[in-house]
């Protein structure tokens, strides 16, 4: 999978796009900028949705979603060796409190 384009490259041909004169295609803009037609779409929808023109998930949104997962992650580990701790201890106070009878 070939490196992704730099996010001020995208801006900047997202910005020739939008700003394109009659009879300009997006084809032929995505051959001036050596992309292939299909990225540029693609990157039009996404400003689109950063921007707030278009209903989806934005950068920012994704970031987020992917951190509170990732927390949510630690924090059910967390709970498991916590759940696992307190059964260790409580049969260890039965086998404690059993054998002083």
């Amino acid at each position: 999978m070939p490196a992704p384009y730099p996010q001020e490259f995208r801006d900047g041909v997202v910005a020739v796009a939008r700003g394109r004169g009659p009879g300009v295609t997006l084809k032929q803009i995505a051959e001036d900028f050596g992309i292939s037609e299909a990225s540029l779409t693609n990157w039009l929808k996404a400003a689109d949705v950063e921007e707030g023109k278009r209903p989806g998930v934005t950068k920012d949104e994704s970031e987020e979603l992917r951190q509170l997962r990732r927390r949510a992650k630690l924090l059910e580990q967390e709970n498991e060796v916590l759940r696992r701790a307190a059964a260790y201890l409580s049969q260890a106070n039965l086998k404690l409190g059993g054998s002083a009878k």
